[in-house]
């Protein structure tokens, strides 16, 4: 007998809230869009941003490692967020961790490097609309207004009490994205759910 759990295809954290995303999303006709945007690659970077890796790396992903706090930069498909002073999340479509590990450790040649790969540890979810920026201030404690929390901002935060990574996209009219663990991902949706019923 096959073992399912080797042979089933992956389940994001979400599947189970894609209809009840999807509707608000339609009925608040445009104030609030809520989607889950799964199995994302992430990975967790550390090095000395004073030393030649950091430049390495930028190089060998196309994409300069952001070295102001709470920034994120963006180049194609890959976004790197600071996360501290030699640490950052660097996040790309889905199924691309082994390739951008690869790329990172050869860039950096025999200079000390932390690699690991978060992609199973979070999942991420898009809020965006109209009234988006309100429907997050209600559980973050950030100051989120454009001035304060602009497009291309990042920052390790709480929502809802629940420890998340909130970006600022900085495609027009993008909106957020919210890194929660996997583990509180169910918790965070129903609370954003619930909160969005204002604008429906």
């Amino acid at each position: 007998m096959a073992d399912t759990a080797l042979t089933a295809p992956p389940r994001s954290p979400l599947s189970r809230y894609a209809d009840r995303l999807a509707a608000t999303t339609r009925t608040s006709r445009g104030a609030v869009r809520l989607a889950e945007l799964p199995f994302l690659a992430q990975l967790n970077v550390r090095l000395d941003a004073k030393g030649g890796a950091a430049d390495a790396v930028g190089l060998a992903l196309g994409l300069q490692l952001p070295l102001e706090p709470n920034t994120a930069i963006r180049a194609g498909e890959l976004t790197a967020l600071w996360l501290g002073p030699d640490e950052w999340l660097v996040v790309g479509p889905p199924g691309s961790e082994r390739d951008l590990e690869t790329r990172i450790r050869a860039a950096v040649g025999e200079e000390p490097v932390s690699v690991t790969d978060v992609s199973a540890q979070r999942t991420t979810l898009l809020v965006s609309g109209a009234r988006a920026l309100d429907l997050l201030a209600h559980g973050c404690p950030l100051d989120l207004h454009p001035r304060a929390f602009g497009a291309g901002r990042c920052a390790q935060t709480t929502l809802a009490r629940t420890q998340v990574v909130l970006v600022a996209r900085d495609e027009p009219g993008a909106g957020f994205w919210v890194l929660v663990r996997s583990s509180f991902a169910s918790y965070l949706t129903d609370w954003l759910l619930d909160a969005a019923t204002e604008y429906i």
